[in-house]
């Protein structure tokens, strides 16, 4: 029996994909349980819109993806942190803090999607690695700034 996977199937496949299984372990298991549907016409015609209409959405998100990484390459970044006199940090600059300068620009994005190569523990100028899309990345500039002067 031709099925199409509603969800991912360890011993199957993944969803979408059409499988041939035994009537079954069709009938009996997978259908009841919501993991797939039967492969008739009407279903493979829908899911061949479905695909379409995905690899259109997916294409669009790329799109966007690239315009905001080149306007990230542009952008430098200012982080004003407390720092000592000998330009040590009082804390670090994490992510969170970078994701946080980036909503003031305009930019969201989420703090995981944010790669540093260290935590920035001193003044000075930094790079950071953002992924926007599955294959799209950007490098921001980030400098961070002493916010006031340690007492």
């Amino acid at each position: 029996m031709k099925i199409i996977l509603r969800q991912n199937v360890a011993t199957l496949g993944d969803a979408g994909e059409v499988v041939d299984v035994k009537n079954g372990y069709a009938n009996n298991y997978l259908i009841p349980q919501g993991m797939a549907t039967r492969a008739t016409d009407g279903a493979l015609k829908a899911l061949e819109t479905e695909r379409k209409q995905q690899a259109r959405k997916i294409e669009q998100q790329r799109i966007a993806a690239r315009e905001i990484a080149a306007r990230l390459q542009q952008l430098t970044l200012k982080v004003s942190a407390k720092a000592g006199e000998t330009g040590k940090l009082f804390g670090t600059v994490t992510s969170a803090d970078i994701a946080e300068a980036l909503k003031a620009e305009g930019v969201t994005v989420d703090r995981r999607k944010i790669t540093l190569e260290a935590p920035i523990r001193s003044l000075g100028n930094y790079e950071a690695d953002v992924k926007l899309f599955m294959d799209v990345t950007s490098t921001i500039k980030v400098t961070v700034e002493a916010e006031g002067k340690a007492e």
